[in-house]
Protein backbone atom coordinates (compact mmCIF):
# COMPACT_ATOMS: atom_id res chain seq x y z
CA UNK A 1 0.00 0.00 0.00
CA UNK A 2 1.19 3.41 -0.52
CA UNK A 3 1.12 4.90 2.86
CA UNK A 4 0.80 8.53 1.84
CA UNK A 5 -1.48 8.10 -0.42
CA UNK A 6 -4.23 7.29 2.60
CA UNK A 7 -2.47 8.93 5.21
CA UNK A 8 -5.53 11.64 5.00
CA UNK A 9 -8.25 8.69 5.78
CA UNK A 10 -9.51 9.53 9.21
CA UNK A 11 -12.67 7.38 9.65
CA UNK A 12 -11.85 4.86 6.94
CA UNK A 13 -9.35 2.19 8.10
CA UNK A 14 -7.10 1.03 5.16
CA UNK A 15 -4.69 -2.36 5.43
CA UNK A 16 -3.75 -4.83 3.45
CA UNK A 17 -4.71 -8.15 4.77
CA UNK A 18 -4.13 -10.12 1.76
CA UNK A 19 -1.63 -9.99 -1.45
CA UNK A 20 -3.16 -7.39 -3.87
CA UNK A 21 -6.46 -6.69 -1.16
CA UNK A 22 -7.26 -3.30 -0.10
CA UNK A 23 -9.47 -3.78 3.28
CA UNK A 24 -11.77 -0.61 3.57
CA UNK A 25 -13.20 -0.48 7.07
CA UNK A 26 -16.00 2.05 8.11
CA UNK A 27 -14.47 2.46 11.62
CA UNK A 28 -16.95 4.44 14.13
CA UNK A 29 -17.71 1.31 15.82
CA UNK A 30 -19.21 3.37 19.17
CA UNK A 31 -22.09 4.58 16.78
CA UNK A 32 -22.75 1.77 14.25
CA UNK A 33 -20.16 2.87 12.29
CA UNK A 34 -22.81 6.11 11.41
CA UNK A 35 -21.43 8.65 8.30
CA UNK A 36 -20.34 11.86 9.63
CA UNK A 37 -19.55 14.86 7.26
CA UNK A 38 -15.56 13.26 7.36
CA UNK A 39 -16.61 10.07 6.41
CA UNK A 40 -18.81 10.96 3.68
CA UNK A 41 -15.99 13.06 1.91
CA UNK A 42 -13.61 9.96 2.05
CA UNK A 43 -16.32 7.77 1.08
CA UNK A 44 -16.06 9.58 -1.83
CA UNK A 45 -12.59 9.42 -2.45
CA UNK A 46 -11.25 6.13 -1.31
CA UNK A 47 -12.40 4.67 -4.50
CA UNK A 48 -10.26 7.10 -6.47
CA UNK A 49 -6.97 6.46 -4.65
CA UNK A 50 -7.67 2.65 -5.09
CA UNK A 51 -7.94 2.97 -8.64
CA UNK A 52 -4.70 4.55 -8.94
CA UNK A 53 -2.91 2.67 -6.90
CA UNK A 54 -1.00 -0.20 -8.85
CA UNK A 55 -0.41 -2.33 -5.67
CA UNK A 56 -4.20 -2.90 -5.29
CA UNK A 57 -5.83 -5.28 -7.08
CA UNK A 58 -9.32 -5.89 -5.34
CA UNK A 59 -10.77 -4.21 -2.07
CA UNK A 60 -12.70 -5.36 0.38
CA UNK A 61 -15.16 -2.94 1.82
CA UNK A 62 -16.73 -3.73 5.32
CA UNK A 63 -18.11 -1.75 8.56
CA UNK A 64 -16.17 -2.25 11.96
CA UNK A 65 -17.98 -4.43 14.71
CA UNK A 66 -21.38 -5.18 14.24
CA UNK A 67 -22.58 -3.12 11.64
CA UNK A 68 -21.96 -1.98 8.28
CA UNK A 69 -23.21 1.57 8.80
CA UNK A 70 -26.37 3.20 10.23
CA UNK A 71 -25.87 5.46 7.81
CA UNK A 72 -25.96 9.50 7.88
CA UNK A 73 -25.62 11.32 10.95
CA UNK A 74 -28.01 12.88 11.95
CA UNK A 75 -26.23 16.21 12.82
CA UNK A 76 -25.06 16.29 9.04
CA UNK A 77 -28.23 16.19 8.18
CA UNK A 78 -29.08 19.27 9.71
CA UNK A 79 -26.40 21.10 9.03
CA UNK A 80 -27.87 20.51 4.92
CA UNK A 81 -31.46 21.57 6.29
CA UNK A 82 -29.64 24.91 7.42
CA UNK A 83 -26.98 25.77 4.90
CA UNK A 84 -27.26 25.27 1.00
CA UNK A 85 -23.75 25.60 0.84
CA UNK A 86 -23.67 22.06 3.09
CA UNK A 87 -26.19 20.85 0.85
CA UNK A 88 -24.22 21.60 -2.28
CA UNK A 89 -20.76 19.81 -0.98
CA UNK A 90 -22.76 17.11 0.30
CA UNK A 91 -24.84 16.75 -3.02
CA UNK A 92 -21.77 16.66 -4.88
CA UNK A 93 -20.04 13.84 -2.92
CA UNK A 94 -23.29 11.70 -2.39
CA UNK A 95 -22.89 11.92 -6.17
CA UNK A 96 -19.24 10.81 -6.58
CA UNK A 97 -19.63 7.95 -3.77
CA UNK A 98 -22.24 6.35 -6.71
CA UNK A 99 -19.90 6.80 -9.82
CA UNK A 100 -16.37 6.37 -7.79
CA UNK A 101 -17.73 3.43 -7.14
CA UNK A 102 -18.74 2.10 -10.30
CA UNK A 103 -15.96 3.48 -12.25
CA UNK A 104 -13.18 2.31 -10.05
CA UNK A 105 -11.33 -0.22 -12.07
CA UNK A 106 -10.73 -2.46 -9.30
CA UNK A 107 -13.36 -4.87 -8.29
CA UNK A 108 -15.21 -4.45 -5.06
CA UNK A 109 -16.23 -7.10 -2.15
CA UNK A 110 -18.65 -6.36 0.46
CA UNK A 111 -19.17 -7.85 3.45
CA UNK A 112 -22.77 -6.66 5.06
CA UNK A 113 -23.31 -7.30 8.46
CA UNK A 114 -26.05 -5.87 10.84
CA UNK A 115 -27.79 -2.46 9.90
CA UNK A 116 -26.76 -1.36 6.21
CA UNK A 117 -28.26 2.78 5.35
CA UNK A 118 -27.60 5.80 4.06
CA UNK A 119 -24.13 6.35 2.29
CA UNK A 120 -22.91 2.91 3.67
CA UNK A 121 -25.89 1.06 1.73
CA UNK A 122 -24.86 2.57 -1.44
CA UNK A 123 -21.44 1.44 -1.37
CA UNK A 124 -22.58 -1.92 -0.28
CA UNK A 125 -24.83 -2.91 -3.08
CA UNK A 126 -23.15 -0.78 -5.65
CA UNK A 127 -20.25 -3.43 -5.05
CA UNK A 128 -19.29 -5.50 -7.96
CA UNK A 129 -19.89 -9.05 -5.39
CA UNK A 130 -21.78 -8.38 -1.62
CA UNK A 131 -21.64 -10.92 0.78
CA UNK A 132 -24.63 -10.70 3.57
CA UNK A 133 -25.35 -12.42 6.63
CA UNK A 134 -28.34 -14.06 7.13
CA UNK A 135 -29.48 -11.36 9.94
CA UNK A 136 -28.02 -8.49 8.00
CA UNK A 137 -30.68 -5.65 8.13
CA UNK A 138 -30.60 -3.18 4.78
CA UNK A 139 -32.74 -0.52 4.79
CA UNK A 140 -33.52 2.35 2.50
CA UNK A 141 -34.68 5.05 4.83
CA UNK A 142 -35.15 8.03 2.91
CA UNK A 143 -38.66 8.58 2.68
CA UNK A 144 -39.00 7.87 6.53
CA UNK A 145 -36.61 10.19 7.07
CA UNK A 146 -39.15 12.39 4.28
CA UNK A 147 -36.80 13.11 1.58
CA UNK A 148 -37.18 11.16 -1.89
CA UNK A 149 -34.96 7.87 -2.35
CA UNK A 150 -31.98 9.01 -4.02
CA UNK A 151 -28.17 8.26 -2.82
CA UNK A 152 -27.77 4.91 -5.02
CA UNK A 153 -31.62 3.37 -5.00
CA UNK A 154 -32.61 4.71 -8.36
CA UNK A 155 -30.06 3.29 -10.23
CA UNK A 156 -29.09 0.28 -8.77
CA UNK A 157 -33.03 -1.32 -6.77
CA UNK A 158 -34.52 -1.95 -9.98
CA UNK A 159 -31.95 -3.77 -11.84
CA UNK A 160 -31.34 -5.95 -8.89
CA UNK A 161 -34.44 -6.90 -7.73
CA UNK A 162 -36.93 -5.35 -10.17
CA UNK A 163 -39.38 -2.69 -10.36
CA UNK A 164 -41.86 -3.60 -8.48
CA UNK A 165 -39.41 -4.71 -5.36
CA UNK A 166 -38.10 -1.39 -5.23
CA UNK A 167 -41.19 0.15 -5.50
CA UNK A 168 -42.12 -1.82 -2.34
CA UNK A 169 -39.14 -1.15 -0.07
CA UNK A 170 -38.04 2.16 -1.09
CA UNK A 171 -41.67 3.70 -0.66
CA UNK A 172 -42.49 2.10 2.62
CA UNK A 173 -38.89 1.74 3.95
CA UNK A 174 -39.61 -1.82 4.55
CA UNK A 175 -36.30 -3.31 5.71
CA UNK A 176 -34.85 -6.29 4.08
CA UNK A 177 -32.93 -9.47 5.70
CA UNK A 178 -29.38 -10.57 4.07
CA UNK A 179 -31.87 -13.83 4.00
CA UNK A 180 -34.65 -12.50 2.01
CA UNK A 181 -32.08 -9.72 -0.16
CA UNK A 182 -30.20 -12.67 -1.48
CA UNK A 183 -33.70 -14.08 -2.58
CA UNK A 184 -34.43 -11.21 -4.31
CA UNK A 185 -31.61 -10.76 -5.81
CA UNK A 186 -30.12 -7.79 -3.71
CA UNK A 187 -27.08 -9.07 -3.12
CA UNK A 188 -24.37 -11.82 -4.92
CA UNK A 189 -24.14 -14.30 -1.95
CA UNK A 190 -25.65 -14.65 2.27
CA UNK A 191 -23.86 -16.74 4.88
CA UNK A 192 -24.23 -17.37 8.66
CA UNK A 193 -23.39 -13.94 10.02
CA UNK A 194 -19.99 -15.05 11.66
CA UNK A 195 -18.94 -15.99 7.91
CA UNK A 196 -19.65 -12.93 6.02
CA UNK A 197 -16.06 -11.27 6.64
CA UNK A 198 -14.34 -14.67 6.01
CA UNK A 199 -16.33 -15.26 2.53
CA UNK A 200 -15.60 -11.44 1.51
CA UNK A 201 -12.24 -11.86 1.81
CA UNK A 202 -11.59 -15.36 0.10
CA UNK A 203 -14.23 -14.01 -2.79
CA UNK A 204 -11.53 -10.58 -2.84
CA UNK A 205 -8.28 -12.43 -2.86
CA UNK A 206 -10.00 -14.41 -5.86
CA UNK A 207 -10.51 -11.40 -7.65
CA UNK A 208 -6.98 -10.29 -6.49
CA UNK A 209 -5.30 -12.98 -8.03
CA UNK A 210 -7.50 -13.61 -11.50
CA UNK A 211 -6.34 -12.24 -14.95
CA UNK A 212 -6.81 -8.17 -13.76
CA UNK A 213 -7.60 -6.78 -17.59
CA UNK A 214 -10.39 -9.60 -18.08
CA UNK A 215 -12.07 -8.51 -14.61
CA UNK A 216 -11.48 -5.27 -15.07
CA UNK A 217 -13.07 -5.11 -18.55
CA UNK A 218 -15.58 -7.08 -17.45
CA UNK A 219 -17.15 -4.97 -14.43
CA UNK A 220 -16.40 -1.95 -16.79
CA UNK A 221 -19.04 -3.28 -19.28
CA UNK A 222 -21.56 -4.77 -17.02
CA UNK A 223 -21.39 -1.77 -15.21
CA UNK A 224 -22.93 0.09 -18.61
CA UNK A 225 -26.09 -0.99 -17.11
CA UNK A 226 -25.61 1.18 -14.48
CA UNK A 227 -24.34 3.97 -16.30
CA UNK A 228 -27.53 4.14 -18.28
CA UNK A 229 -29.43 4.96 -15.29
CA UNK A 230 -27.61 7.81 -14.84
CA UNK A 231 -30.03 10.12 -15.89
CA UNK A 232 -32.69 9.01 -13.14
CA UNK A 233 -30.23 8.46 -10.20
CA UNK A 234 -29.07 12.25 -10.99
CA UNK A 235 -32.95 13.49 -10.77
CA UNK A 236 -33.25 11.17 -8.01
CA UNK A 237 -30.66 12.32 -6.26
CA UNK A 238 -31.71 16.09 -6.82
CA UNK A 239 -35.36 15.30 -5.59
CA UNK A 240 -33.62 14.35 -2.32
CA UNK A 241 -31.82 17.60 -1.92
CA UNK A 242 -34.57 19.56 -2.52
CA UNK A 243 -36.43 17.54 -0.07
CA UNK A 244 -33.73 18.42 2.92
CA UNK A 245 -35.35 22.57 1.86
CA UNK A 246 -39.05 21.22 2.95
CA UNK A 247 -40.83 20.75 6.23
CA UNK A 248 -41.14 16.94 6.10
CA UNK A 249 -37.34 15.89 6.74
CA UNK A 250 -38.02 18.22 9.90
CA UNK A 251 -40.21 15.72 11.71
CA UNK A 252 -38.27 12.83 10.21
CA UNK A 253 -35.47 14.18 12.26
CA UNK A 254 -37.11 14.46 15.75
CA UNK A 255 -38.97 11.32 15.23
CA UNK A 256 -35.79 9.53 14.65
CA UNK A 257 -34.08 11.66 17.89
CA UNK A 258 -37.24 10.70 19.60
CA UNK A 259 -37.31 7.14 18.34
CA UNK A 260 -40.86 7.14 17.51
CA UNK A 261 -42.76 6.88 13.64
CA UNK A 262 -42.87 9.83 12.32
CA UNK A 263 -46.27 12.16 11.53
CA UNK A 264 -45.87 14.02 8.39
CA UNK A 265 -48.41 16.80 7.82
Amino acid sequence: MKDDAYARYEKLRLDTPADGVLRVTISEPSRLNAVDAAAHRELAEIWRDADRDDTVRAVLVRGEGRAFSAGGDLSMIEEMMADHATRLRVFGEARDIVYNVLNCGKPIVSAIQGPAVGAGLAVALLADISVAGRTARIIDGHTRLGVAAGDHAAIVWPLLCGLAKAKYHLLLCEPVTGEEAERMGLVSVCVDDDQVHDRAMELAVRLASGAQEAIRLTKYALNNWLRLAGPSFDASLAMEFLGFTGPDVAEGVRALREKRPPAFG
